[in-house]
C-alpha cells in the first residue's frame, strides 16, 4: 500500500472516528455471545464476522453522514473547523458517496445473516442516520444517539437467534442511558455555539448545572439496567464485579467535569467511557463463556 492510499484511509478513519467504535462494539459482543449461550448453538465464526462487518458499516455510515450534514456548523465552530470536510481534507461529495457505500454494504451483509436482520436493516439506518438531524429541532437528540448505539447488543443477539428476548433488551437500555448521559457531557463544550446557531441540546435547554444533573440521572438508570440484567439472569460474581467497575467509572467520569471547569471533558468522554465499555464487556463475556 503506497503513501497516498495510507493517507486516504487515514482521512476516512479520522472522519468516522473509528477509535470510538470502542463504545458500542463491546456491547455487540455481549449480545452475540449471549445469543450463543441462550440458543446453545455452536459458535459460528462466519456469523461472527458478518456481525462485526455490520457494526463497522453501520457506524461508518452514521458518522460520515453526521459529518456531511453538519459540515457548515463544523466549519463555523472553532472547535470543529479542523474536521476533515470543513478543512478540505475530504470533499462533501466524496463523504456522501462513502455514506451510500456503507449503507449498501450494511444492508447487503444483513442479507447473509437472517431474514429478520435484513428486514430490520432499513429501520436501523433510519435511526442512526436520522440522529444527525435531531439537534435542529429537539434537545432530546442525545437520547436519539443513545437509541442508535443501543441497537448493537440487540442486533447482535438477533443475528444469532433471530428472535427478541428480555436480557439483550436490558443491555440495549444500558447503552441507551449510558451513551445519552455521556453525550450530554460532551455537548457542554458547544453550549454557547449551539445556542448562537439555534441548535438544540440538553446543555442549551437546561444550562450546564442542570445538564450535568440530567446526565447523572441517565447514568444512574444505566447502572440500574445493568443491575436488573444481572439479577434477572442470575449472573455470578464475575458479572457483578464488572458491573461494579462500570458504575465506579461512571462516578469517576462525573467527578472530572464541573460546571466551572470543562477542561477534562475529553478525558471523561473518550478515555473513561472507552475503558468502562471494555472492562464491563470483558467481565460479562467471562461470565457467559465459563
Amino acid at each position: 500500500m503506497d503513501t497516498t492510499q495510507q493517507s486516504t484511509i487515514g482521512k476516512y478513519l479520522s472522519l468516522i472516528k473509528f477509535s470510538h467504535t470502542i463504545f458500542a462494539m463491546p456491547f455487540a459482543l455481549i449480545g452475540f455471545f449471549l445469543g450463543v449461550r441462550q440458543s446453545e448453538a455452536p459458535l459460528n465464526w462466519k456469523l461472527f464476522a458478518l456481525m462485526i462487518l455490520c457494526m463497522i458499516f453501520a457506524r461508518s455510515a452514521a458518522m460520515a453522514f453526521n459529518r456531511y450534514i453538519d459540515r457548515s456548523f463544523d466549519g463555523a465552530n472553532p472547535r470543529t473547523r479542523i474536521r476533515e470536510i470543513p478543512s478540505g481534507l475530504i470533499r462533501p461529495g466524496s463523504a456522501f458517496i462513502f455514506v451510500i457505500l456503507n449503507c449498501l454494504l450494511f444492508v447487503s451483509t444483513t442479507w447473509f445473516i437472517n431474514k429478520l436482520c435484513f428486514c430490520l436493516s432499513p429501520v436501523a439506518l433510519l435511526v442512526i442516520l436520522g440522529y444527525s438531524y435531531t439537534k435542529r429541532f429537539t434537545a432530546l437528540c442525545h437520547l436519539i444517539l443513545g437509541v442508535g448505539l443501543s441497537l448493537a447488543p440487540i442486533g447482535a443477539y438477533l443475528a444469532v437467534t433471530g428472535k427478541f428476548a428480555l436480557l439483550p433488551v436490558l443491555f440495549s437500555f444500558t447503552v441507551l442511558f449510558w451513551v445519552s448521559g455521556f453525550d450530554i457531557i460532551y455537548a457542554l463544550q458547544d453550549e454557547e455555539f449551539d445556542r448562537s446557531q439555534g441548535l438544540k441540546s440538553i446543555p442549551v435547554y437546561l444550562g450546564t448545572v442542570n445538564a450535568l444533573r440530567f446526565s447523572t440521572l441517565l447514568h444512574l438508570l444505566s447502572v440500574l439496567m445493568v443491575s436488573y440484567a444481572g439479577y434477572s439472569a442470575s449472573f455470578g460474581i464475575t458479572y457483578w464485579s464488572g458491573a461494579l467497575l462500570f458504575a465506579a467509572l461512571l462516578v469517576y467520569q462525573h467527578s472530572l467535569v464541573k460546571p466551572g471547569d470543562l477542561s477534562k471533558v475529553n478525558l471523561a468522554f473518550a478515555t473513561t467511557n472507552g475503558i468502562a465499555s471494555i472492562i464491563f464487556s470483558t467481565f460479562v463475556l467471562a461470565e457467559l463463556l465459563t
